[in-house]
């Protein structure tokens, strides 16, 4: 029986990762594959095969591999920002609700900023630790056009009315469908940031791509 080879994006979509966790896979020949064109094409009974005799170990690490892919559905690198500079907690989101106006994410900068102000006023969204998960007391799937998260890096700390008294200088706003990826990314975001060293390049890091890798990074590596 002839091979049945499958594009990345298929090898992708059988997985559950991204085209580019694929491509490190080709790279470190977990399964094989070949050159059609200009395209490279994985062997899906070579790929089976592996699946098949994942370790437990191979298990853990597929398993977070495909949380990281499925967070970085939301967070794309386009939207970070870094170093805007706020006066106040109002000022933050008026900012981060105009980049999700320029994004495309929303039609009405002005009304997001009603609606995450309506939240905020509420109780404070910071968590601690200066950072800040901006959202929307309800849901808006029909106002927002794709589910989005964004990430603002102030150089000035802002009062947020922090639990903890800090001022705040990282800014996540969560703009999701449903209540399924609105838990899923709080929950995310909550794991990263209770790591310190990942926190702590939230506020050195140069570049938006450097504050990209910090955010879908498997920040856990199963023991052996």
């Amino acid at each position: 029986m002839a091979k049945k080879f499958l594009s990345k994006a298929d090898a992708a979509k059988k997985l559950k990762v991204s085209e580019h966790v694929i491509q490190e896979m080709i790279n470190t020949k977990l399964f094989e594959s070949k050159v059609v064109g200009k395209n490279v094409k994985v062997d899906e009974d070579s790929m089976n095969e592996w699946l098949e005799n994942l370790s437990e170990n191979e298990e853990k690490i597929l398993a977070l591999k495909r949380v990281v892919c499925h967070f970085e559905e939301y967070m794309r690198p386009e939207n970070i920002f870094l170093d805007f500079q706020a006066e106040n907690k109002y000022d933050s989101i008026r900012i981060l609700s105009e980049k999700a106006k320029d994004l495309k994410l929303v039609r009405d900068a002005r009304w997001l900023y009603e609606v995450v102000v309506a939240r905020e006023e509420l109780i404070s969204t910071a968590i601690g630790n200066g950072v800040a998960l901006l959202h929307p007391r309800h849901l808006h799937p029909s106002k927002i056009k794709m589910p989005s998260i964004l990430f603002g890096r102030s150089a000035e700390g802002v009062d947020f009315d922090a639990p903890d008294n800090k001022p705040v200088n990282v800014f996540f706003m969560l703009l999701l469908h449903n209540d399924k990826q609105h838990l899923f990314s709080l929950s995310y975001i909550s794991k990263l940031i209770m790591n310190p060293a990942i926190l702590e390049s939230f506020s050195t890091a140069t570049c938006a791509d450097d504050i990209h890798k910090a955010l879908t990074v498997i920040a856990e590596t199963p023991a052996k």
